[in-house]
């Protein structure tokens, strides 16, 4: 068997960039993959009808376009194309009004209201600094390369965004707009540090923007996939790895998985403590996801969902709030809050002509085997009446189903574990190296490291640069 310099199991956006990263600095790699194609959660699919390409994880990727790694590389030459919607993000009111979060913070401001001067004052010195923010955002715990800026963000970020919203906005569109954006993190939105991801989605939108790939997230995945063999390295898919005994001989693992996983495939060459700090390890709520073959564009009330790629669904925010509370408590929302994407707007190759396709979600315990459809369409039909009407068939994936899909999703956590205060830099454990495990040579390297969910590769980067320091 050939022997490498390192090996990397699983092939989600931080797989790909640990073994990208690597190979450019020249050593010989292999990337072993248990689906038949590359990607992880980048992957698309006919799921409903034939010529409807569906996103069957992620959809929407400012991460992705903004990520300080993807950004290095030469993408576009391998086959990708970012489409961009007129407007990043809407968020509608049962008034038929909505709040939007626009590329210009000026129109931004002008939806919002009497709120849209106090929106400046937060997100303006975010959008000013993002450039020399982001290495140190997206990063584990280091020494700031800009520590006076990082630390003006963290006096805001460090709050929830429950508090936000209280001490800043009066009126529903900011509050609201507010905390869909930070809903994404998938945690009680009264808790410290909850604010840090509507700052940043927020701030993504307005210096980026909220694009999709043309034909698909799997596009993302086979750019990386076709740049990383460029390279010099290998992929097998079909190889569902059981134990490390499996693969060649390597200096190297790196695993793209989470720490339940480890535990399962290592856990004979690990200490007691550490497989114990793997096994307290905190996974978060689930996603019950549902996929629409459309005859229609969604019927929205709003004008402004109609320009939108992403839409947020719940109204003003304390239903959200409540929503997200009550998925804590374990319970399934009636109102849940519900994300949106409708790529086929903007990217005509997801859809026959005529035609869209429709991608949402929404939160619920881990674990659950509940179908929440009619809880989904129901929202959908709250802000878009009719729009049962323009359904020509769906696909429903439950929230236990998505780790069978993928096993990194545990309980269907798409985000790789809690993404609160205590777990979000010491990810999986308290090492002081997030990245290495007490084995000689094996390394973590997907979302349970810093700096967790998100396609944006950086959790890959970040381990492959430790491999590189100890190689």
């Amino acid at each position: 068997m050939k022997k490498y310099d390192a090996i990397i199991i699983g092939s989600g956006p931080n797989g790909l960039a640990a073994g990208i990263t690597l190979a450019e600095a020249g050593l010989t790699t292999a990337i072993f993959e248990a689906k038949d194609t590359p990607g992880g959660g980048m992957r698309s699919a006919e799921l409903t009808l034939p010529g409807f390409t569906h996103d069957i994880c992620s959809a929407i990727h400012p991460l992705g376009i903004g990520s300080p790694f993807f950004r290095t590389l030469p993408l576009e030459k391998y086959g990708l194309t970012w489409k961009f919607p007129v407007t990043p993000l809407a968020h509608p009111f049962d008034d038929g009004t909505a709040a939007i979060l626009d590329r210009s913070l000026e129109t931004t401001i002008q939806s919002l209201g009497i709120d849209g001067t106090a929106y400046q004052k937060l997100m303006g010195p975010l959008i000013d600094h993002w450039d020399i923010l982001v290495n140190d955002l997206l990063a584990p715990l280091h020494f700031p390369q800009h520590p006076i800026a990082l630390a003006q963000f963290g006096l805001q970020a460090l709050r929830s965004a429950q508090g936000t919203i209280n001490s800043n906005f009066k009126a529903k569109y900011a509050r609201g707009l507010f905390i869909g954006l930070a809903a994404h993190c998938n945690l009680p939105l009264d808790k410290s540090i909850t604010a840090a991801f509507a700052f940043i989605l927020g701030t993504l939108g307005h210096v980026i923007g909220w694009p999709t790939p043309e034909g698909g997230s799997q596009k993302l995945a086979n750019a990386l996939a076709a740049y990383y063999s460029f390279l010099g390295g290998q992929i097998f898919t079909g190889h569902f790895i059981t134990s490390l005994d499996e693969l060649p001989p390597s200096k190297t693992i790196l695993c793209d998985i989470s720490p339940k996983q480890l535990l399962d495939i290592a856990g004979d060459r690990l200490p007691s403590k550490y497989k114990q700090k793997l096994q307290a390890y905190r996974y978060g709520p689930g996603v019950c996801k549902v996929d629409w073959a459309l005859n229609a564009p969604i019927p929205w009330k709003s004008k402004e969902c109609q320009k939108a790629g992403t839409i947020h669904l719940g109204g003003e925010a304390e239903s959200i709030i409540l929503s997200e509370k009550e998925v804590w408590e374990g319970k399934h929302p009636e109102k849940p809050y519900v994300l949106i994407a409708q790529q086929s707007l903007f990217d005509l190759t997801r859809a026959p002509q005529g035609k869209h396709t429709a991608w949402g979600y929404c939160h619920v315990p881990r674990g659950s085997e509940r179908d929440m459809t009619q809880q989904i369409e129901g929202q959908i039909e709250r802000f878009a009446p009719g729009f049962r009407d323009c359904i020509l068939a769906r696909h429903v994936i439950k929230a236990s189903e998505m780790e069978n899909y993928n096993p990194n999703y545990v309980g269907g956590d798409i985000n790789g574990g809690v993404q609160d205060i205590y777990q979000l830099f010491k990810r999986p454990t308290s090492y002081f190296n997030p990245y290495s495990t007490p084995v000689k040579g094996l390394y973590l390297c997907s979302s349970s490291t810093p700096p967790g969910g998100g396609v944006h590769g950086m959790c890959g980067y970040h381990a492959a640069q430790a491999v590189l320091k100890n190689f």
